[in-house]
């Protein structure tokens, strides 16, 4: 079967409009988890994804009557770019029905590709909106619909990265990964090496909340989705293709899945090794690569994950970076219940012994205990549980919150509120610097008869950090609490006044 597609991708019309990307040693990954890991570019196309080789293969292959007559796509994102383009360079009209949800960063991209050739239609909510659409206004206006990846066509684009790959690659290759949404990717370059180069192992990867080809693959039948998670947009995807099923079934080794922070981790790695960021899906193809390089404790192969795309939104990035931790292995983070009683904090510290302390959040809330939301720098997966003991052996309660999404994403920014309890109360912000023992030192230095009843710190990556604390001061002990303040040497702000303090807080 895979044979049917040689003579198509061999004869692909890509190259008018695609490049042929780089495939690039990622040295610092390599040298991490002990293989030779490569990266094929395709996040360097001029639309900044693979869309574009499947988009324009399938239109460059169009009669010229169909052709004259233009070209239909729903889209949010790539394809709409990559059809766009290829409108654009074969003079032929194109109209990319898009969500009214989609950003407008997206839209004027794809206006920009596309200039005059291009109409855009904003319709429905939903990219499935989008498609009913535009399926009706190709056969109101006798358009050609230009499938994202159920088109033999499109598939054949996709899979001249195989070809690109065995050519600039000529020694042995243990396996290659493949972000799936609707399974384009992964077909064409998967009936193309397993044609010419069976024995590679053509591996396919998923979100855990988008994995409908793997389940389709396991059912033995396409499996639709009730939902999608939408972290890696571009693999959404409820429905795998017709075709895409039959050839994967042929084609595919294994799919792997994983999450969100495995995903914002393979980010990460990736602008280590290029100084370049991808989006999600982009990033999928490492993530997948370094689950199966752990799972099957291989070393010394040679592992190439295709780099599918990069237009990712800027403001996506603070969310990155702070999973990205977890991801790694660097974080965990718990929730921890002390006795509301003196030296209990102080106690929970010294329990840290050298690890340090990413983030702490805390507000007096019960006479008798207290719950922390704290994360705790680590440096291997299995850290969390050792940790979670250590705290248990001590007395405190503890859950271990370092793979719960609501926690991660929500609890931690809102740890807090007001507290009757708060008597006496004094609001500071600190600047202390990022160092061992920095911390200890500030609790130390404390009158034992002072309670702090409200903390917050988050290592932000920098050489210092930032602590807001609330320590509850006998109206007697005003001198002493300036002696401390000069002691500690440390910049610091009194907030006590502070409106926002005061509207939330206080």
């Amino acid at each position: 079967m895979p044979k049917d597609y040689l003579k198509k991708i061999l004869t692909a019309k890509v190259y008018d409009v695609a490049r042929e990307s780089e495939l690039q040693v990622a040295r610092h990954l390599s040298s991490r988890i002990n293989n030779k890991v490569l990266l094929k570019r395709e996040d360097n196309q001029p639309v900044f994804s693979f869309k574009l080789r499947g988009a324009y293969n399938k239109m460059a292959h169009l009669n010229p009557a169909d052709l004259k007559r233009g070209v239909i796509a729903a889209s949010a994102g790539n394809h709409a770019q990559g059809v766009a383009l290829s409108a654009a360079r074969l003079g032929c009209k194109a109209v990319i029905v898009m969500p009214t949800t989609t950003p407008q960063v997206k839209i004027d991209a794809v206006k920009d590709r596309g200039g005059n050739s291009v109409e855009v239609v904003l319709f429905g909510d939903s990219y499935s909106d989008a498609y009913e659409h535009a399926l009706a206004l190709e056969k109101k206006h006798k358009l050609t619909f230009v499938h994202p990846f159920d088109d033999p066509d499109v598939i054949a684009g996709q899979g001249t990265i195989a070809m690109e790959i065995l050519q600039q690659h000529q020694e042995p290759i243990d396996a290659i990964f493949l972000a799936i949404g609707g399974g384009g990717l992964i077909a064409g370059v998967g009936a193309y090496i397993k044609s010419v180069r069976p024995e590679i192992k053509v591996i396919g990867v998923q979100t855990i909340d988008s994995d409908a080809m793997k389940r389709s693959l396991e059912a033995g039948r396409r499996v639709e989705l009730k939902d999608v998670g939408l972290f890696s947009d571009g693999t959404a995807v409820k429905l795998v293709g017709k075709e895409t099923f039959r050839l994967c079934q042929n084609v595919v080794d294994e799919i792997i899945t994983v999450d969100t922070d495995a995903i914002c981790a393979a980010i990460n790695d990736v602008f280590t090794d290029t100084r370049s960021i991808l989006e999600p899906a982009g990033a999928l193809a490492i993530a997948g690569l370094k689950v199966y390089a752990e799972r099957e404790r291989v070393k010394g192969q040679t592992l190439i994950a295709v780099a599918c795309g990069a237009n990712i939104n800027f403001n996506r990035l603070r969310f990155v970076a702070e999973r990205a931790e977890v991801g790694e292995a660097r974080e965990a983070v718990f929730g921890v219940t002390i006795p509301e009683e003196r030296g209990s904090f102080r106690k929970f510290c010294e329990l840290l012994g050298h690890r340090n302390v990413t983030e702490f959040n805390y507000r007096i809330a019960d006479a008798a205990k207290a719950h922390i939301f704290v994360g705790i720098a680590t440096q291997k997966a299995s850290d969390s549980t050792t940790i979670a003991k250590s705290f248990k052996k001590a007395g405190f309660d503890t859950i271990d919150l370092t793979h719960d999404e609501l926690a991660k994403s929500h609890v931690r920014h809102m740890v807090g509120g007001r507290s009757h309890l708060a008597k006496n109360e004094k609001l500071y912000r600190f600047e202390f610097p990022e160092k061992p023992g920095a911390l200890m030192r500030f609790l130390t230095s404390m009158a034992p008869n002072w309670n702090i009843s409200l903390f917050h710190y988050r290592n932000h990556g920098a050489d210092y950090g930032r602590i807001l604390v609330g320590i509850q001061v006998p109206s007697n002990d005003t001198k002493a609490l300036k002696n401390f303040l000069a002691s500690l040497g440390y910049p610091h702000w009194d907030e006590s006044d502070n409106p926002a303090y005061k509207m939330f807080l206080a």
